[in-house]
C-alpha cells in the first residue's frame, strides 16, 4: 500500500487552494498559550473553521472532491448523519 506522502506534495496543496478558494471562506486563526489549557508548550493555534458556510472544514474536501472530477450528468447528493446519527441509530443494544 502506497503511503499518503507519495501523494500529497507542496505543489499539490497549492493547487487545490487555488482550485477551492472561490467557494470556500478564509477563516481565522487564533493563538494562545498552551497553559491556557493546561499543556507545557508557548503556544497552541486554532483555525476556526466553524466559520465555514458548512460550519466546519468538510467544504474543504467536499469542493476538493467535486471540483477535480468530471460529474455525472445527473448530479450529485451528498448525506451525513454525522457522529450524532450514528451515535443514536447504530449504537449496539445493551
Amino acid at each position: 500500500m502506497a503511503d499518503i506522502k507519495d501523494h500529497v506534495t507542496r505543489e499539490g496543496i497549492g493547487a487545490t487552494e487555488r482550485l477551492i478558494r472561490p467557494h470556500i471562506r478564509k477563516t481565522a486563526v487564533v493563538e494562545t498559550g498552551g497553559g491556557d489549557f493546561g499543556l507545557a508548550v508557548d503556544r497552541i493555534s486554532f483555525k476556526l473553521e466553524l466559520g465555514q458556510y458548512t460550519g466546519s472544514f468538510k467544504a474543504r474536501g467536499a469542493f476538493a472532491n467535486l471540483l477535480s472530477r468530471t460529474l455525472p450528468a445527473a448530479g450529485v447528493v451528498a448525506a451525513s448523519g454525522g457522529n450524532h446519527g450514528y451515535e443514536e441509530y447504530f449504537r449496539p443494544p445493551n
